[in-house]
Parts: structure tokens; sequence; C-alpha cells
């Protein structure tokens, strides 16, 4: 079985068969050193024999065991393919059996528990790259997928060496298996989560003065929790847990994984020597299942908040990041449509003017379809004039250019003078337009002149569009500290989705090809100036029901 390394990517979700990929490479050179089997190898067999010597609680099951997380933490991560699989697992079994020995086992028992190690480091690899591809100990999908991998790992081991050893009369069976298991099982998840969480980013952060300052402070606080519970003989849990969330909120992953490590070595250690809360009415052995037991229910899902903490935090900035580049293409298309904006406005105004000249014989006689041809011309050239200006405006609305001076405005007035100008529209020509104000006292704090655009836009639509009705109403009303302008046709109506895309630029609903005039960036710009002014714009229409455009804004 192959794999890359794969250590901190950026979601759990990647195409079926795929395989696992580091999206930040070089956070993978870590462990990349060509000496770090040969350290490992030495770790193990130290480790292996100080457990053996110093931490046998259940006949001859070791209670408290680091190796088999250190073996599988390293081969998680330098794992290259099946060669470097094999050679990595024969370094580490030749290890373990190194430090068996110097531990003073047999030959045989050696062998036994060397070769049980061996299927639980084997095992916790397999499942780890089965269950958790990712390796990604800083998300809540991975640290749960691992964790579980760690539980289920030591199983077979812990059955296998049990079984073994009570067959020799060296143990109770179950409590053998249970020993080794949580033991081992603890191993694996602290020190695996520790190992994969050991990223060139963690040890940046970990590297400046304000953190490790912290990480000092925090880990410091906790030997002093810890202690003062050991001396009053109290159980520690409701003193711990607070320090280890306080340390998970500041310290992720990594630091979380290093201090349980430690309140493991401190709570399982003390306990086979006798001492702490664990020590009353309970032989050895039951001590240390007490120990591993607390560790592991009480302690070590806390592992869960950390790496949701991560995950949250890694979600937050990719979400700024995300939003810097959106205001940045924002601005760039901003300064796109000003400069099209203008570029276009000189070479349209020669067109209408030489247009004009040519439908009035200036520049020379011009028969009658002469100067029908003249008149088309000049009345296409003042709509891409007219589309100058909205880009333009559009352009500065977004860049934040538009100045809006917010003063007291007289709503009705305002609507009456857009009703004025509205009635000499061509389309207004069978259109009743009626206005309606509903109650006295209806002053808006608004920019009087970019408003009368906004709802001149507004109404110029419904004549567009809504004409069918055959009536455009106009509505001024008071709702609790706002003024709430409408304008309502009786026309077609929208759908849901085409109400969803009205305030899109450039989004003519499918009308690009009819012979209503429009370019699409009229309402786009006039939820800008009513945002602008604290106000705020939407529709309410239906099928075959008209559609009501509505205006808040503050009451003066």
């Amino acid at each position: 079985m192959t794999m890359s390394p794969a250590l901190d990517v950026k979601s759990e979700v990647r195409p079926q068969g795929a395989p696992a990929v580091a999206l930040e490479a070089g956070r993978i050179d870590l462990f990349a050193h060509p000496m770090v089997p040969v350290v490992t190898a030495l770790a193990v067999a130290i480790l292996v024999a100080l457990a053996v010597g110093y931490a046998r609680t259940s006949g001859l099951i070791v209670g408290l065991w680091a190796a088999g997380g250190v073996a599988v933490a390293v081969w998680l991560r330098t794992s290259r393919g099946r060669r470097h699989d094999l050679a990595l697992g024969s370094i580490l079994a030749g290890s373990i059996l190194i430090g068996e020995i110097v531990a003073g086992n047999p030959p045989a028992l050696s062998m036994l528990f060397t070769a049980t190690n061996m299927v639980e480091i084997v095992t916790a690899v397999v499942l780890a790259r089965r269950f958790a591809p990712t390796l990604n100990v800083s998300s809540l999908t991975g640290i749960v997928r691992f964790l579980g991998c760690a539980a289920l790992a030591p199983l077979p081991a812990a059955v296998l060496s049990a079984g073994a050893l009570s067959l020799f009369g060296a143990g109770d069976l179950v409590e053998a298996a249970q020993t080794w298991w949580f033991g081992h099982a603890l191993g694996i998840a602290l020190i695996g989560c520790l190992g994969l969480s050991l990223t060139r980013s963690t040890l940046r952060r970990f590297a400046r003065p304000a953190r490790a300052l912290e990480a000092a402070v925090l880990l410091g606080g906790l030997f002093l929790v810890y202690y003062l519970a050991f001396m009053a003989h109290v159980p520690i849990g409701a003193f711990m847990a607070p320090m280890l969330f306080l340390i998970a909120v500041r310290l992720g992953v990594a630091g979380m994984s290093f201090s349980l490590v430690v309140v493991a070595v401190l709570a399982i250690g003390g306990a086979m020597e006798g001492y702490g809360p664990y020590s009353q009415g309970l032989t050895p052995s039951e001590q240390v299942l007490r120990a591993q037991m607390l560790v592991l229910i009480a302690f070590v899902p806390v592992l869960l908040v950390a790496a949701l903490l991560e995950e949250r935090d890694r979600l937050a900035e990719r979400a700024r990041l995300g939003q810097v580049r959106a205001e940045k293409a924002s601005e760039a298309k901003s300064r796109l449509l000003a400069n099209v904006a203008h570029e276009i406005k000189s070479p349209v105004a020669g067109v209408i003017g030489i247009g004009e000249l040519w439908g009035k014989g200036q520049l020379g006689p011009v028969t009658p379809q002469q100067a029908e041809m003249a008149d088309m011309l000049v009345k296409t050239a003042r709509q891409v004039e007219a589309l100058a200006h909205d880009l333009l405006d559009v352009a500065r609305a977004e860049a934040g250019a538009v100045k809006v001076e917010l003063r007291p405005t007289d709503v009705p007035g305002l609507l009456e003078d857009v009703r004025r100008s509205a009635i000499l529209r061509p389309e207004a020509r069978n259109v009743a337009i009626d206005l309606l104000c509903e109650g006295d006292g209806l002053i808006a704090l608004a920019d009087s002149q970019r408003m009368a655009q906004v709802v001149g836009n507004l109404v110029t639509n419904a004549l567009k569009y809504g004409s069918a009705g055959e009536r455009v109403l106009m509505r001024a009303s008071r709702l609790d500290d706002w003024i709430r302008i409408e304008v309502t046709d009786f026309g077609p109506g929208l759908t849901a989705q085409k109400q969803a895309q009205l305030f899109e630029p450039f989004n003519r609903l499918g009308l690009e090809r009819s012979t209503i005039e429009g370019h699409g960036v009229g309402l786009a710009l006039a939820k800008r100036l009513v945002e602008l002014q604290g106000g705020s714009i939407g529709v309410i229409s239906a099928p075959g029901e008209g559609a009501t455009f509505w205006i808040l804004l503050p009451k003066a």
C-alpha cells in the first residue's frame, strides 16, 4: 500500500479513488530528513526498554506505552511506497526487539511482544490510511477518524498478547487485555495526533516569542493544577478540564496533544506508583485502569474541541482571503468600467454631432431616406452614450466614489416631480400613472437628486415591462422609523427565479433580444445608490400579479 504523507489539507473531500495529496507541500519536509528512521528506531528502542522496565502493571503487560504512537506517527508522515514501508517496518521490529531484550525479557517473550506490537502498529497505519487518508488532525472529521483508528488498532494485539500470556499463567486474560488496549490506544491517539500536527507552520507559530511564552505559561499552569489536585487527593477531572479547554482554545491540536501526553504520564505513572486519587481501596492494576479511563474518557475528547476551533479559524481565514480577492476583483472591474465609459463618451459625442448635422442638411442636400438613416444613427449613438453614463455611475458607486448629500427630503414632492417627467415618455402614452401618499410628514433623510434618479428608473421600468396593465401606481407611506416608497405595475409579474436575478448588472432576464430598450444596469445602480443612503430596496411579485418595487429610507 502506497501513500503520500498528506497533511494539513484544506478539505476532507476528494474525488473517489484519487490519492490524498498535500496542498501545502512545504509542511511535509519536517519528516523528510534521511536520519528520521534512525532517530525513530533509537527512540522506539529506548521507550520500549523504559516501559517494560518501569511500567508493567498487569503481570507482564505495560499500562503506559508510547513507542507505538511514535512508530505510527513517523510511519504515516514518512511513507513513500511499498519498499519504504517494508524497510521502515523491519527497522521498527528490530528496535522493539532490542528494547525488549535490553529491558530483560527472555528471547521467547521478547519475540512475542515484538510480533504483537508490530501487528498493532501495522493495523493502525492501515486503518489510518484507509479511513483517515488526509491525516489532517486539525479538522473535526480528520481527528475523529484518526482517534477511531487509534482506538481499534490495539484490539487484535491486546487479545493476542493477553491470550498468549494467560496460557502460561502470567496474568488475568481480561485485565491484561484491557490494560494493553487502553494504554496502547492512548499512546497512538495522543502521540499520533502530536506527530501529525507538528508541521512547519505549527512550529513557526510556536517559535514566535509571544506564543512561546503563552504556551509555557499554560503548560506551567497545567502542572500547577495537577499538583494541587494531587496533593489534595481529590479527583483531578473537575480541576483539569477547564485548564485543558483553555489550552485547546489557545494552543490548538499540537499544544493539546502535548498537554494530554503530559497528563497521561502524570496520571497513569502516578497510579503505577500508588499515588494520586486512584490509590484508595484499589489494586495496582485497578488504579492504572482507572487512570487510563480518566484520560481516555474525560480528557481525550477535548482534542475534538481543539480540532474544531482550528478548523473554524482556518475557514474564517479562507473566507477573509476570499473576500479580499473579491474586493480586489470588484475594484479592477470598476476601474475597467470607468475606463471603458470614458473611452466611449468622446467618439460617441462626435458621432452624434455628425449625425445631427447630416440629418439637418448642413453637410449637403439629403434625401428623406438619408434623413431617416441620420435619425437612426443619432438615436443609436445616444443609447450608447446613455450606456456609457450608466457604466460610469455603476463604476463610481461600486468604488465608493459617488457622494450622497443626505438631507430632509419631501417624498411626496419628489414623487410628483418623477410622475410629471414620466408622463412625457413615449411609453406612458396609454398608461395611467397614479400617485398615492398615505399620511403626513413623509420626510426622508436622503439625497433628493439620487432618489429622483432611482425612482425615475423604477417608473421607467414599470412603463417598459408592465405597461400591459395600463396603470402604474406610486405610493409613499410611513413604516415605524422608515419611509416606504413603492412603484407598482400591473403587468405580467416576475417568477421567483427572475426576482433573484433582478439586481445583477447586465442581466435583462432574457429580454436581451426584445424590442424593449435597456442595458440591464439600472436596477444594479439603483440598489447601490439606495444602500449608500442607508436604505434598502426589494421587489414583491408573482406571475400574473404585477410587480411592486419598494424602497425603505430612514425617516428624517
